[in-house]
């Protein structure tokens, strides 16, 4: 049996639904899951409309002691993977030298998953660095497919997008699991959990298609944890958002391989990139992760015409020098394209570095003069409320044609996706994508 601790503490970060605000409290899991459906959002998915809310959902929130269980029976087959039997394996992703099917024998069913730039090779009964993938009888499954652990209404402006229908509000939802170890992450109760931390009912995807199209939030986000671990469900649900005429975007690490992105690019309306810095080092020391493929998958996002907005939180003495900082941005301003917005956004102390400060306001505004230095036409100054650098401005006359206050939009002056001063156009989707 896995190993649980029956007091473990699950951090409530916020609720929008309605049961009221909730912030920064810590329950024992047992004792809440006793009194809510679900975490943290009890209050917003419990009245969802179709076959789950009438308590006809296929799968029904089983004990604790038998989730674990219950989860790998109910586990979708994923997508994305070869494997020993796999009709349509290839065996040169695993075997460097040629290797004709049938002429090696392998002691366990084995499957290497092509879903991010891991490629993670797991024998029977073995899960994936992500945490939510896992070898079941020589067939990759996903433990995560229609499990939800966290939906909220946000605002886009949460993301942050910035130049993708401001003002609008975002049905957004995660599950457990990454694919990064990220010492800063301001996510890490959902991102580095296992999905068995969470009990929490099957949702298909079309009951969550339903329940934005009954909330008339024009956007579904994939958020909060990393999206690439789910990426079957993503899919699943954008094709149903698409057809209520339901926006869908991606709030992403960018560690993914080409083929799973390039679905991804079909499916979703904009993507977010957190582009944690500019060195190797730092991905591999902080991140536990690469910088090559996520620039790569920058560049696809691109080329395959998907809104895209860059962020990157500076974190004190990690990410924040001058060359660093310089560097990010005259990669994106050449090799991607000068309209990417990008946002440089404070860090806040968590998971663990709580050792750090806060990351100085100056250090942003530097961030920012750089960014601007280097051809970036909408460099961004992100959480920190009230600053001028919230605000989108015009690249040719330098008007504020956007005013936000904190997450919210106060004024909005983009005409037909034009200046008013002077007409110039402003990159982003200003309208919505399905009419």
């Amino acid at each position: 049996m896995l190993e649980r601790s029956v007091r473990s503490r699950v951090a409530v970060k916020e609720d929008l639904g309605r049961n009221g605000l909730m912030r920064d409290r810590f329950l024992l899991r047992r004792a809440f899951l006793k009194s809510a459906a679900y975490l943290p959002t009890a209050g917003l998915i419990r009245p969802m409309v179709g076959a789950w809310s009438r308590g006809l959902s296929p799968f029904t929130v089983p004990l604790a002691e038998d989730y674990s269980r219950e989860l790998l029976r109910t586990a979708a087959p994923a997508r994305f993977w070869t494997g020993v039997n796999s009709s349509s394996g290839d065996c040169g992703t695993c075997h460097q030298i040629a290797v004709e099917p049938g002429d090696h024998r392998h002691e366990s069913p084995y499957v290497r998953c092509g879903l991010c730039a891991r490629e993670c090779m797991l024998a029977e009964g073995e899960r994936g660095f992500c945490r939510a993938r896992v070898n079941h009888e020589g067939t990759l499954r996903s433990l995560v497919y229609g499990r939800p652990v966290a939906v909220h209404l946000d605002p886009i402006e949460k993301k942050p997008f910035y130049h993708f229908l401001p003002g609008v509000q975002a049905f957004s939802l995660a599950t457990t699991g990454c694919p990064l170890r990220c010492e800063f992450c301001q996510n890490w109760e959902l991102s580095q959990a296992r999905p068995e931390d969470y009990e929490v009912p099957y949702i298909p995807p079309k009951t969550v298609a339903e329940a934005a199209d009954e909330r008339k939030a024009p956007v579904i986000a994939f958020t909060y944890n990393e999206p690439t671990v789910f990426a079957e469900y993503l899919l699943d649900i954008a094709a149903e958002a698409r057809r209520r005429k339901i926006s869908s975007v991606m709030v992403s690490c960018g560690f993914m391989n080409e083929r799973p992105l390039a679905e991804m690019c079909e499916a979703l309306q904009a993507i977010k990139i957190d582009l944690k810095g500019f060195d190797e080092g730092f991905y591999r020391d902080v991140c536990g992760a690469e910088l090559q493929p996520v620039l790569r998958a920058i560049k696809q996002i691109a080329r395959a015409g998907v809104h895209l907005e860059i962020v990157n939180l500076v974190v004190p003495t990690l990410n924040d020098s001058e060359t660093m900082l310089r560097d990010l941005a005259q990669w994106v301003a050449g090799e991607v394209s000068p309209d990417v917005p990008v946002h440089f956004t404070r860090f806040h102390p968590d998971y663990r570095l709580r050792n750090l400060p806060p990351t100085p306001v100056s250090t942003l505004d530097r961030a920012y003069r750089i960014a601007k230095e280097e051809g970036l036409r909408y460099p961004f100054v992100g959480n920190v409320p009230g600053h001028p650098g919230n605000h989108t401005y015009c690249p040719r006359c330098g008007k504020a044609v956007i005013e936000r206050s904190g997450f919210f939009v106060t004024k909005n002056l983009i005409k037909d996706g034009r200046c008013p001063e002077c007409d110039e156009a402003i990159a982003g989707v200003w309208s919505a994508p399905f009419k």
